[in-house]
């Protein structure tokens, strides 16, 4: 054979792949119905699972890359629960970083809604407007988002999933804009923060705003030619805006942790973390009894933080993370003996790790 006709058995061989790749879509949407009949949710993490088993014994069988495949597969189960008619409510405008963690949990096409506070988003999801709500909840700069964790204290919402954006800034302005022509500069004042020595030396007027992709919207829609804006690659690109210059953040090692918030957590995987909030009896060592159950029990503590309970002066609730699923028995029996030691104790959720 030659090569125009092993490549014409390529090009048909993709068309079978695309044809397949529609035809698993249209059944998604059908199970997603069938779903919203029945009450139960999108997203079934054991399900996912399982599909990501078999495929990898498929893989295995045909002597290919089992990671490559299973690659392959999680973008195709990301487009099959697009296609079930997943709303996603976020803060901020489009292109917002809550919205690009929204995209990469579930993938482009998903059906994200734009809120303008925190307290909407979680109000969306307990009214039934979104599925799932993406909050922001700790950065490797700045620390953790007080507000989210204040929300959840009080929600019956639950985290079922979390992820982690590398969060890159860009300097963002209207067509023709250059770097000497930019007196201001619009965004979030943690962006604005974090871009200090950059800013500094394009000696402009820093303007905060309520949001980093807000921002990019209010140049474009105001047709601010003096101004840029502080925001993600995704921001300038859904505005159709310029971008001057990238990376342009004081420090790379700049991330943002969210949680996915829904009705209900995740099953077990096998990977998962949980995180709880509590507050210890005023008595000596109830704080230390609390967290040896955990080092007795071998379970490691990922994340560990006081914060004031705004109910009495110096008192504070506890906010941990640790490795394990609350349906664990290990982590059940801990859970047991820690609860001694509280006034109350409240599981915020449990989820599959980020990867």
């Amino acid at each position: 054979m030659s090569l125009e006709q092993y490549r014409k058995m390529i090009d048909d061989t993709d068309a079978q792949i695309v044809k397949l790749v529609a035809e698993r879509i249209r059944q998604s949407k059908v199970i997603g119905k069938e779903k919203q009949k029945l009450g139960k949710r999108i997203q079934d993490v054991t399900r996912e699972q399982q599909v990501i088993a078999n495929v990898r014994a498929l893989a295995r069988r045909e002597k290919i890359n089992e990671k490559d495949i299973e690659a392959i597969f999680r973008q195709l189960i990301r487009l099959s629960k697009s296609a079930q008619g997943i709303t996603v409510a976020f803060q901020g405008e489009m292109g917002a970083y809550s919205e690009e963690a929204a995209a990469q949990i579930f993938g482009n096409e998903v059906k994200a809604q734009p809120y303008e506070t925190l307290d909407a988003v979680f109000q969306a999801v307990e009214g039934g407007e979104a599925i799932y709500g993406v909050v922001p909840v700790e950065n490797s700069l700045e620390g953790s988002i007080s507000r989210s964790y204040d929300l959840m204290l009080n929600s019956s919402l639950k985290a079922c999933g979390e992820t982690e954006l590398r969060v890159v800034h860009c300097l963002i302005a209207n067509a023709g804009a250059t770097l000497d022509s930019i007196k201001k500069v619009y965004s979030h004042p943690q962006a604005l923060g974090q871009c200090g020595a950059f800013l500094r030396h394009l000696n402009a007027e820093l303007i905060p705003g309520y949001d980093t992709a807000g921002s990019v919207k209010l140049i474009k829609e105001q047709g601010i030619k003096d101004g840029a804006a502080v925001a993600g690659a995704r921001a300038a690109e859904i505005y159709g805006m310029k971008i001057l210059a990238r990376g342009i953040e004081d420090n790379q090692n700049n991330y943002t942790r969210f949680f996915v918030l829904a009705r209900e957590d995740a099953a077990p995987t096998g990977r998962d973390k949980t995180s709880i909030v509590f507050s210890v009896k005023h008595k000596p060592g109830a704080l230390f009894s609390a967290l040896k159950a955990f080092a007795e029990s071998k379970v490691n503590l990922t994340k560990i933080e006081s914060r004031p309970t705004r109910q009495r002066a110096w008192e504070y609730n506890f906010y941990l993370d640790f490795e394990g699923h609350r349906e664990d028995e290990v982590i059940k029996q801990v859970l047991e003996k820690v609860d001694k030691y509280c006034l109350f104790l409240k599981v915020l959720g449990s989820y599959p790790k980020a990867t």
